[in-house]
Formats: structure tokens, C-alpha cells, sequence
């Protein structure tokens, strides 16, 4: 049976164990002293629990705006945000402000008053962070979480100075991702070629993909007879509404369109605008797509999703696997990170564009190719034509000597 969710605000309807009523109860914004105000019904039935639910909720909507509190605290204002922040952010990011409310905001500062919130309690938050060897990344999307929830709760009508929302983020260290040498990505090519399904870290190196389109890719989305790759899905793991609880169902937000797979696995579409593009696929690639697909049919009885590099039983790739194969082919190739870790398959991606700058390729055709949100894409030059992108995409194969 399907089940929908319900929308936020319209309550919840259960039959109490201990004498049966059934039991309605509906969330109408804050008391006087800040604390959650709750509408609570009861009946016989269930509908009849419901009729009563909806005539309360009327009644709340009659009388405007539920009460918001001057007292109110960033610990309460961060229970009832979360309902909807859920319902808009893209599920992992759902997932990161959770986290980062209730392991970081709520502890550091979540008995604050909204209406006595001074810069100082914003950098505490950070300064917690810091102080517990945290990532300058960790502090950074706390930071942006936090903004977000003021900026939030001042349209609801909460006390919320503005000076709050001039303050800076803190600083992002430098990254260490590099890009891999023309030697190091050609020492690993060759190991590439020896697995059947060689080609899908030729695409991460020869075609800029990333790893999630990589791995929700679909045959319907090649076509070789135009030598095209369109990228409109990527597999993504969303998040159970109840963590482990697999009968919970899963965090989708409003609008967010996507298809299962299997367990957490889904394919959903890209994040951004530029995430959706068509890659032309240079003849060395063609090759090796074409023998794939000929090996594929006879190694996978069974693929009900139609992915060009799913498991050898037909189930989708996790991204743990693809990563342990990804570094097993650089400790075969005797391949390492300047800083002596393994490259993660994300730089194979700063590869591709190294060695597409290396080309001297226009920027905004590598742009169409590596879908890089860029400001670039607000001046006109997205539609790059395929012909411009095909012969930049063969100046890197034959830099890679796969001509």
C-alpha cells in the first residue's frame, strides 16, 4: 500500500492503547514562555478524531499567526525548524544540518534566547568545533546551517538581530586534492583495461565524470550511435526517516524526483542546473563501452535497472565498493597522493580538468563537459556545441595515448 506524507502542520492521529480513543494532535507555533504549543482531540473513531483535528486546525488559521514567543530559545526554534527544513533541503544536506544542530548548535547554544544572541554566541559555535579537532569544512557548514535557521526563524516572526547575520564564516584550511600526473593516471590505465568493467574509471579519468553519475549511469542515457552521454541521474544513498530503521521510509523532500534501486540506494537527479549535460564520447571510450556491453550480457543474467556498471548480480555498485576497487588499482599501479595517501576517485575528476586546462581548452567548454557550476554558465556559454566538446575530450585521450 502507498502512503503519502503528511504536510507539515496537519498533525498526526493515533488510538491511545490504554481505554482506545483515538487521539488527534496538531503543533501551533509557541506559548507565551516559549514552549511548543500543542492542540491535542479526542474521539471514538478515527474519523471522527480527524474531523475534530481539521476543525481545530481551521480554527488555528483563523485567528492568524500562532503565538511567537520573545522567549523563545535556539534549542526550540531548532525542534520546530528541522520538520521544515526537511520537506526542501536535499536529503544528505538535511542530513549534514541535523547533524550539525544537534551535535553543535543545540549544545553550545541551544539554551540562548533568540531576542539575546550576540555575535560572540555565533563564533562559539565554531570555537567549539575548533576546540574538539574538527574540520574548518565542519565549521563552515555548521556556520551556513546556523545562518539559515535565523534567517528562518526572523520570517517567522522571532526576535532575531540582524548584526547576527554579518558575521563571517570561519576560514576554510586549504585543501590538499590534487590533480594526478599524465605518468600516474597512464600507470593506471592499464590496470583499468584488465577488469571487464575497465571503463567505468575511464569515464572518471577521459570523461570528468563524477562518482554518483558514474554509478547511477543507464544504458538508455548512451547513446552510441551519436556518441553522447547524457547525465541526469546519480546514485545516492538517502537517509531513513528512522536511522537502521529500514520500515520508516525514506527522507525525500517535496519536488525531489527519484527512483529506487535497492536498500538506501536511489538515483536522483543532478544538484545543480549544470550537473545535466551531454558528454560526447570519444571513439577509445566507444570502444570500450561496446566490448563492455557485449561482456555485460553474458556476466549479468539479471539487470532490472538497466545500469552500465552495476555488481555481476545485477544490483547497483555502493560507493564503498567502488572506491575500494578505485585504490586497488592505484596500489597496483604503484600510484600515491604527493602527501602518500591514495587519490580519491573525486580527483580522477580534477584530472580530467587539469588536463583539459593543460589543452588549452576554452573554459566554457569545459564547463558543458565537467558540469562545473561556474559564472560561466550565466553569461550565455552553456550551449557549447558537441562537436567543440568531442575534439577537446580527443585532446585528452591522445594525451593519454588512447588514441
Amino acid at each position: 500500500m502507498t502512503t503519502t506524507r503528511r504536510d507539515y502542520g496537519s498533525g498526526s492521529v493515533y488510538q491511545r492503547k490504554s481505554d482506545g480513543l483515538w487521539i488527534g494532535t496538531i503543533e501551533a507555533g509557541w506559548t507565551a514562555t516559549g514552549a511548543r504549543r500543542r492542540v491535542t482531540v479526542s474521539a471514538k473513531t478515527k474519523a471522527e478524531a480527524k474531523r475534530k483535528l481539521q476543525k481545530k486546525q481551521v480554527e488555528i488559521d483563523s485567528n492568524g499567526t500562532p503565538v511567537v514567543s520573545a522567549r523563545a530559545t535556539t534549542k526550540s526554534w531548532a525542534e520546530e525548524w528541522l520538520p521544515m527544513a526537511e520537506r526542501t533541503m536535499r536529503p544528505s544536506s538535511f542530513v549534514s544540518a541535523r547533524a550539525a544542530v544537534n551535535l553543535w548548535i543545540i549544545p553550545t547554544i541551544g539554551h540562548k534566547k533568540f531576542a539575546e544572541l550576540t555575535p560572540a554566541d555565533i563564533r562559539a559555535v565554531a570555537t567549539a568545533q575548533r576546540k574538539a579537532g574538527r574540520s574548518s569544512s565542519t565549521e563552515l557548514r555548521t556556520h551556513s546551517v546556523l545562518m539559515t535557521m535565523l534567517k528562518a526563524a526572523m520570517l517567522e516572526g522571532h526576535t532575531v538581530h540582524p548584526r547576527l547575520l554579518a558575521v563571517k564564516a570561519p576560514r576554510k584550511a586549504v585543501t590538499d586534492r590534487d590533480a594526478m600526473t599524465v605518468e600516474q593516471a597512464l600507470a593506471i590505465l592499464p590496470w583499468a583495461g584488465s577488469l571487464h568493467h575497465g571503463s567505468r574509471f575511464l569515464a572518471a579519468l577521459l570523461q570528468g565524470m563524477r562518482q554518483g553519475e558514474s554509478l547511477g549511469l543507464t544504458w538508455p542515457s548512451v547513446d552510441l550511435d551519436a556518441n553522447t552521454i547524457t547525465v541526469e541521474w546519480q546514485a545516492q544513498a538517502l537517509p531513513y526517516r528512522i536511522a537502521r530503521d529500514r520500515t520508516s521510509g525514506f527522507r525525500i523532500p517535496d519536488g525531489y524526483e527519484v527512483r529506487h534501486l535497492q536498500g538506501a540506494l536511489h538515483l536522483v537527479r543532478p544538484k545543480s542546473k549544470a550537473g545535466y549535460r551531454v558528454i560526447p564520447i570519444v571513439p577509445v571510450m566507444r570502444d570500450a563501452l561496446l566490448a563492455w556491453r557485449e561482456v555485460q550480457a553474458d556476466l549479468i543474467t539479471d539487470n532490472p535497472h538497466g545500469l552500465v556498471w552495476p555488481n555481476l548480480d545485477g544490483a547497483p555498485t555502493y560507493y564503498k565498493v567502488d572506491d575500494e576497487e578505485w585504490y586497488g588499482l592505484q596500489q597496483a599501479a604503484d600510484v600515491q597522493h604527493p602527501a602518500g595517501r591514495l587519490f580519491s576517485i573525486h580527483e580522477a575528476r580534477h584530472t580530467t580538468a587539469t588536463l583539459l586546462l593543460e589543452c588549452g581548452v576554452d573554459p566554457a567548454v569545459i564547463v558543458a563537459i565537467m558540469g562545473h557550476s561556474s559564472i560561466l554558465t550565466t553569461r550565455g556559454y552553456q550551449h557549447v556545441r558537441t562537436e567543440r566538446a568531442m575534439a577537446a575530450l580527443e585532446l585528452v585521450a591522445d594525451r593519454l595515448q588512447l588514441g
